[in-house]
């Protein structure tokens, strides 16, 4: 997202993708390796725990779309971990979201949001329940019950570092490539923590320089600071018409990259795959 330059109509297209995202190949991807690198404790569960009873959703619980998240659903607490996430979830069905296992229904996840297959990562699983990655909310985790979804291998992670204007993808934990990004301007800063891949749209104006786009999970921190047409935005992986603003602050709070690193990007990580934003990761990458 371009602050200087006058899109408006163009950037709302771009990133309130709800109608425009690009749905998945009905053709399920093949297995592929799950990430080498060591998951986090929390993911690990005791045989001996009991499942807690999941309480019924009410008919009228609001759906998670491409709006903002329903609110009550607990932080994520390892929001800047940058270990990887390496299994997702995808509803086959309706299914109710809670607040804790065995806690309150808020909402319901789809097996699409906003017309694309929905993959969420998994963060935690606990007495037999599994927490996701909250779609269309910063630093949100929702808590599932067993049953309603399939379990998707995720090998790909995104680490976006914002004090030295870098994004590196990694797969199966080994650092691939690095880039430059332009990142959110002040006031309007891209938001910190961990996200994910929600689905792609098509460029809709040249100044995008002719990629698609990856919107994300996550929406920006402050919604009253972007422009007017952008509240309700969603913070998106992009390119630009040129590079002139890579390495500084200039976006809406989206993530601006190369138009040859987009298209990278595009052709090896799938939707579902994490994304963290931190401010400076302890020792460079390899390929930085």
């Amino acid at each position: 997202m371009g602050a200087a330059v006058a899109v408006a109509a163009l950037l709302i297209v771009a990133l309130l993708v709800g109608q425009a995202l690009t749905p998945r190949s009905t053709n399920r991807d093949r297995p592929v390796a799950v990430a080498t690198a060591p998951t986090p404790p929390s993911i690990e569960q005791s045989p001996e725990e009991s499942v807690p009873a999941a309480a019924p959703a009410p008919d009228g619980l609001p759906v998670v779309d491409y709006d903002p998240a329903p609110k009550g659903f607990p932080a994520d607490p390892a929001t800047m971990d940058t270990t990887p996430l390496t299994e997702g979830v995808h509803p086959i069905r309706r299914i109710a979201a809670y607040d804790a296992p065995g806690g309150r229904p808020l909402a319901f996840l789809e097996p699409t949001l906003a017309g694309v297959e929905l993959t969420v990562p998994i963060a935690e699983r606990r007495a037999g329940w599994t927490a996701v990655l909250l779609p269309s909310a910063n630093r949100r985790l929702a808590w599932l019950p067993p049953g309603g979804f399939d379990t998707v291998p995720l090998r790909d992670q995104i680490v976006v570092e914002r004090k030295v204007h870098r994004l590196t993808w990694y797969r199966a934990g080994k650092a691939m490539r690095s880039w430059k990004t332009s990142l959110g301007q002040s006031g309007q800063e891209t938001p910190l923590g961990r996200t994910f891949i929600l689905g792609r749209t098509p460029p809709p104006e040249a100044v995008y320089g002719g990629v698609d786009i990856y919107a994300l999970g996550s929406v920006p921190d402050d919604p009253e600071a972007v422009p007017a047409s952008l509240r309700g935005a969603h913070i998106g992986v992009h390119t630009w018409h040129n590079d002139d603003d890579l390495g500084r602050n200039t976006t809406n709070g989206c993530i601006r990259v190369t138009r040859s690193g987009q298209r990278e990007l595009l052709a090896e990580v799938r939707p579902g795959s994490s994304l963290v934003v931190v401010d400076q990761l302890p020792t460079p990458p390899p390929t930085a």
